[in-house]
């Protein structure tokens, strides 16, 4: 009977010490967050520009790089002028890495008086996407693009100014 007894009592004291083991089930009351982060933003600074030129007798190629350098090759006589890297101004959340998409095929620049056409492709970028990009503690970044224009002999790209759009694509990663 005092066994007994002494069971009871101790069944009583942990059913008060500790409730929850005593219970079928348990309630937590736990928590979660969310962040919303700033959306990023781009925006051209300046157009990718190949400058004035001659293409001659037998065309070929123009290359304006990220640095702002501008070459050519075959017949190609480069003229005066203004020429330049496309400028992009990427703004978002400092610190995070950001996905750049540039051109996958090559684009067309057409002149609006004939029709004509000349090719722009080879696309870089600085800073190169090889590695990582990441805004600064800021959240700027600035993008500097750079590409190759084919160009025909002077019968295939006759005078006049050619045009063309493309798309870059920024998002985080």
């Amino acid at each position: 009977m005092a066994f007994k007894k002494f069971i009871q009592t101790l069944i009583i004291s942990l059913a008060i010490t500790f409730p929850a083991i005593l219970s079928a089930q348990v309630e937590v009351t736990a928590r979660a967050t969310a962040e919303v982060i700033v959306a990023i933003n781009a925006v051209e600074g300046a157009i990718l520009n190949f400058g004035r030129f001659s293409p001659e007798d037998g065309g070929g190629e123009i290359r304006v790089l990220p640095d702002g350098t501008r070459t050519s090759s075959g017949s190609v006589v480069l003229g005066g002028g203004l020429y330049n890297p496309a400028t992009f101004y990427i703004t978002g959340q400092p610190e995070y890495t950001v996905a750049i998409t540039l051109p996958s095929a090559p684009i067309l620049l057409t002149n609006t008086l004939n029709g004509r056409t000349m090719e722009v492709h080879n696309w870089t970028s600085a800073p190169s996407l090889d590695a990582e990009v990441t805004l600064s503690t800021t959240g700027n970044l600035n993008l500097n693009l750079g590409a190759t224009l084919q160009v025909g002999d002077i019968s295939e790209n006759p005078v006049g100014i050619y045009s063309g759009t493309y798309v870059v694509t920024f998002s985080y990663n």
